[in-house]
């Protein structure tokens, strides 16, 4: 029987020397390592099955992160990246290469948005585009495309992408499934369990959850290492050692804040839902909500993001922002403490405002990252910028 989601938080992954007793994993600080290493049974770095090299190879606090991230993430094989984008670059051109195409959906995360619709094309990879709900119906004829890219709740508008079903799709096509699934976590979602080929996290976020670290992962069969690990040692997005010490220390409580996030997100939701000055709530534990039934599918938890809509726009969300005490003004989420933040401003503002507005995102849009502060304390703060 597979041990609870807590105690592999806890527990898998961790590099433990018998001889000197550590119980938890050491930050080894080396850039490099002896080579040969001539032990008789020398350690082996898991991405290539051989003795440490080279850190930006590989390296056993790496390591000890990438284990536990794939344990809890349900992947056979994990491998950890300077940042989130760190982790989509590689990924991506892991997959792709001049000529070839990929299909994703149009609501994304600004910087992926700006890579898929800038960088990439200048590199000779096509990207189209379909909208989320296009993309859901499953209708979209797949024949053609390297991969399919997906976001599991979208960023800042929280619709659901049908993994379930889409997974299936995609297998039967053949054609691997990326799927960033950062606003879930891996406890409230393992895209592989649907099917998706690849896993990426924005570790910086939730995984980290303290707002004080970057950090990338991403999960996969062990026969995708090779190219993926390729990526990431020629692109050298590999994180230092200390920041994969301070990921598997936030790893380890995931499971324990991802149940507060989960529960202060629905009850700030459906407070948000009843005030006069709010437009529209964005979040698929509502009922009413477009997404509640594919999310009821997908996901064991709704996520700690809320986003809303506030009348009169981005100047009447300014102001009202600005009487905030104990919400942080500020970009990021997934940390202990509640952040709020405008899109136009901060996530999407390397877009057009076309290329907004084609997302669903308007001057008024508020992004709310639920921290793990007292639900009523929150709600109190929120009132006085709303009410």
């Amino acid at each position: 029987m597979e041990e609870g989601f807590n105690t592999r938080a806890v527990r898998a992954g961790e590099f433990q020397d018998s001889k000197v007793g550590n119980v938890n994993t050491p930050i080894f600080e080396t850039s490099t390592f002896f080579n040969p290493n001539r032990d008789p049974e020398p350690v082996l770095d898991h991405t290539r099955d051989k003795p440490y090299m080279y850190t930006r190879w590989g390296n056993p606090t790496l390591e000890s992160l990438e284990r536990k991230y794939a344990s809890l993430d349900s992947v056979e094989e994990g491998l950890s990246f300077s940042t989130g984008m760190a982790a989509i670059s590689s990924v991506a051109m892991a997959f792709l290469k001049k000529g070839d195409k990929l299909l994703s959906i149009r609501e994304l995360y600004g910087e992926t948005f700006v890579l898929f619709t800038r960088i990439l094309p200048s590199m000779g990879i096509n990207v189209d585009f379909v909208t989320l709900d296009e993309m859901n119906s499953g209708g979209k004829n797949l024949s053609g495309y390297k991969a399919v890219y997906l976001e599991s709740i979208v960023n800042p508008t929280l619709g659901v992408s049908d993994i379930q079903l889409l997974g299936k799709i995609a297998a039967e096509e053949n054609i691997p499934l990326l799927v960033d699934s950062t606003f879930a976590s891996p406890f409230n979602q393992n895209p592989s369990s649907f099917g998706a080929a690849v896993t990426i996290h924005s570790g910086t976020k939730y995984i980290g959850g303290h707002s004080d670290i970057l950090l990338g992962l991403a999960g996969f069969r062990k026969e995708l290492m090779g190219n993926i690990w390729q990526m990431r040692k020629v692109f050298g997005g590999v994180p230092d050692p200390i920041q994969a010490f301070l990921g598997i220390r936030g790893l380890k409580t995931l499971g324990i804040r991802m149940k507060v996030h989960n529960d202060n997100a629905m009850k700030i939701a459906k407070f948000l839902s009843e005030q006069k000055s709010v437009n529209k709530v964005f979040y698929p534990g509502l009922p009413d909500s477009p997404y509640h039934e594919i999310a009821n599918r997908n996901l064991r938890g709704f996520g700690g993001m809320v986003s809303f809509e506030i009348k009169g726009g981005l100047e009447e969300a300014r102001n009202r922002l600005k009487k905030l005490r104990l919400c942080s003004y500020a970009p990021s989420l997934g940390g202990v403490e509640t952040l709020i933040t405008l899109p136009v401003e901060t996530t999407h503002l390397s877009l057009t405002p076309q290329e907004r507005k084609e997302m669903g995102i308007e001057g008024g849009l508020v992004r709310l990252s639920v921290g793990i502060e007292d639900s009523e304390d929150i709600i109190e703060d929120l009132k006085a910028g709303l009410e």
